[in-house]
């Protein structure tokens, strides 16, 4: 059922989500050069039902315009139709960003957040890489769908919010419906349940939020969300190892996770510190994913290893972990993602589709082995 046909109980929201339209009125509390938002002085954003909570939270040498900031925070709040209380709280002057999310120990044991927060989803799988433009928003779309193809219930997060390209490369448009009860209801597909900030953004606007901010909106896609009930969530997450792949897999009740490199030696260094990252947060990791492994010339059917060969088989031994599989370079994969044909879908017998299916084969059935 695709989004246009819910329509008992939904409504077509304005600018997305409840914390997406109070992020967008608060940059009109001007602070500086900037505004409140983008200078990160808004923390710890709750929303329940019409009440507005959060922090704000000043540099010393601004503590003075508490005040006023907090009334004219106030006034932009209690213009929006669903507002019935906001509550600002004053925090001691900061002179830094509020620290890092505590360490694994101190976090709620998996199992538990797992039924707090999506009670109906068996497994949730990140796929993550130490660096942008190894593909893995490429391999999230194709192996969501190579799970489809094998008959399980799947949903798709672009959890990238800074960049989200998973709307284009599915060919899917459009804004999320709310139902009367507040939940969002992801787009469809091929059979694939999908949420993206690139839904709530017209194409050329930039999200040029602060980790605080970033983390409301992806707390917002795991909670209300009604993903139903899903065999598997795949979850494409900002490329590298920084503020929001960490916050954010820490804050996703993740099952497991699966990194994908290019076989350069470069590229396989860096992705060892995405499986570090893993680690760390005791995220157990399925196994490496090569792409680009190699060229085969549609003409001659020669293989061509354009950025060498082996770094994730090097990687996983390393590691010793499985080599879920090795995707060669494919013009029609790059077309494909331009115009919103994924491989899967356009060329399901193809080899290439072939590759994808394997590897979700054998991820699928580590997390039933796993249970």
């Amino acid at each position: 059922m695709t989004a246009e046909q819910h329509d008992a109980g939904a409504t077509q929201p304005k600018a997305g989500s409840k914390s997406l339209a109070v992020l967008a009125v608060l940059r009109d509390v001007k602070l500086g050069d900037g505004d409140i938002v983008g200078q990160d002085c808004v923390r710890d954003l709750s929303i329940a039902g019409g009440v507005i909570k959060f922090t704000l939270a000043l540099p010393p040498a601004l503590l003075g315009e508490a005040e006023r900031l907090s009334q004219q925070a106030a006034a932009v709040l209690r213009a929006l139709d669903w507002t019935e209380a906001v509550e600002i709280t004053p925090a001691e002057a900061t002179a830094a960003p509020a620290p890092p999310p505590p360490p694994p120990a101190a976090q709620p044991a998996p199992a538990p957040k797992k039924e707090q927060t999506l009670p109906n989803v068996r497994h949730v799988i990140a796929v993550g890489s130490g660096k942008g433009g190894v593909g893995k928003s490429t391999v999230s779309v194709n192996l969501a769908l190579a799970l489809v193809a094998a008959g399980h219930k799947v949903g798709l997060l672009d959890a990238d919010v800074y960049g989200p390209s998973i709307p284009l490369m599915l060919g899917v448009t459009g804004q999320p419906m709310i139902t009367k009860e507040e939940r969002i209801i992801p787009l469809e597909k091929h059979g694939l349940k999908l949420m993206s900030m690139g839904f709530l953004l017209a194409p050329d606007q930039a999200v040029v939020w602060r980790g605080p901010m970033v983390h409301g909106v992806i707390r917002q896609f795991i909670a209300d969300v009604d993903w139903g009930e899903l065999d598997f969530l795949i979850v494409d997450l900002p490329p590298g190892t920084g503020d929001a792949p960490l916050s954010m897999s820490q804050e996703l009740p993740l099952s497991a996770a699966i990194v994908v490199t290019t076989p350069q030696e470069v590229a396989a260094a860096v992705a060892q510190k995405a499986m570090s990252m893993f680690d760390r947060l005791d995220i157990r990791i399925l196994g490496i994913i090569e792409n680009m492994s190699y060229f085969v010339c549609p003409h001659c059917h020669e293989a061509t290893e354009i950025f060498d060969r082996g770094g994730g088989k090097v990687l996983a031994a390393n590691a010793q972990l499985p080599l879920l599989g090795e995707i060669p370079i494919d013009v029609r994969m790059r077309k494909g993602s331009d115009i919103g044909a994924p491989v899967v879908v356009e060329f399901p017998d193809s080899d290439l589709a072939q590759v994808f299916k394997e590897v979700a084969a054998r991820a699928a059935k580590q997390m039933e082995a796993a249970g």
